[in-house]
């Protein structure tokens, strides 16, 4: 008896310790960060740096410097400076890249390089991954993000979220192939879903697709008897590639492209 009053007590405690972490108003859920997951969520400091950096005086929290690294703020309200500048809080981030060729769509690789060795430090260390894959010598558009929700449903097959990619073929491609490819193909024991290619030359043209299995394009085409020679993504839903970007440069989405990318449009 004794044993299950100490186990409710235990929980009622937890529990307590919740609400006072986590707190309701009218404009929604509101939760605290320690100080230390704060700055490393915003790529400023590891958790250790930021104890460091706590030690040193480099870090204010409304307007006095703080104490330990585990005290609790709340990112919406609270100002934190961090060596004089201030650190703005943003929940998630989503950037935009020119992937080109030779880096794998991974977050690390023993052996290749990435597409996140192409991003500042700062923001790899905000746990940025890419939503969907392209393949090492693919090009063009990744979005990159730490929002795992929010990628999950661009992802998710019931959302038939469109990618499109402009492509170059080793042979042309006859009216015949791309109706075979708008019907859909079998690339192994799969039949692929219907498409849309509009073709821009004998050899060139754009297919949209609402799906992404492994090197799909590529094992369509050879379901045609032709290969692919060139492939590069132009957009994901109806977030186009920025012309202005080189391979390899990368830019945050804008507050539209955030709204229509988390649509899943």
């Amino acid at each position: 008896m004794h044993i299950f009053s100490v186990k409710i007590h235990k929980i009622l405690f937890t529990f307590y310790i919740l609400s006072v972490i986590i707190l309701y108003y009218k404009k929604g859920l509101v939760i605290f960060l320690r100080l230390d997951r704060f700055l490393s969520n915003m790529g400023k400091a590891t958790r250790s740096e930021s104890s460091r950096l706590v030690r040193m005086g480099k870090v204010i929290v409304n307007g006095v410097p703080a104490k330990k690294s585990d005290m609790q703020i709340n990112p919406d309200t609270d100002e934190v400076v961090l060596n004089g500048a201030p650190v703005t809080y943003k929940q998630f981030t989503y950037i935009m890249l020119n992937k080109p060729e030779g880096y794998v769509s991974a977050t690390d690789d023993p052996q290749e390089k990435t597409v996140l060795d192409l991003v500042d430090p700062e923001d790899r260390r905000k746990g940025l991954f890419p939503c969907g894959r392209l393949d090492k010598n693919t090009l063009g558009l990744v979005i990159l993000t730490n929002d795992g929700e929010g990628a999950h449903r661009c992802l998710s097959p019931k959302h038939h979220v469109s990618k499109v990619y402009r492509f170059e073929t080793l042979l042309p491609i006859s009216q015949a192939d791309k109706a075979a490819l708008e019907k859909g193909v079998d690339i192994g024991g799969y039949t692929t879903r219907p498409c849309s290619v509009a073709l821009t030359g004998e050899r060139t043209g754009k297919i949209t697709l609402t799906e992404g299995k492994y090197h799909q394009i590529k094992r369509m085409l050879e379901a045609v008897n032709n290969k692919i020679t060139y492939l590069e993504r132009i957009s994901f839903g109806t977030v186009e590639l920025d012309p202005s970007l080189e391979r390899g440069e990368w830019r945050y989405l804008t507050k539209e492209e955030e709204k229509i990318f988390l649509k899943g449009e």
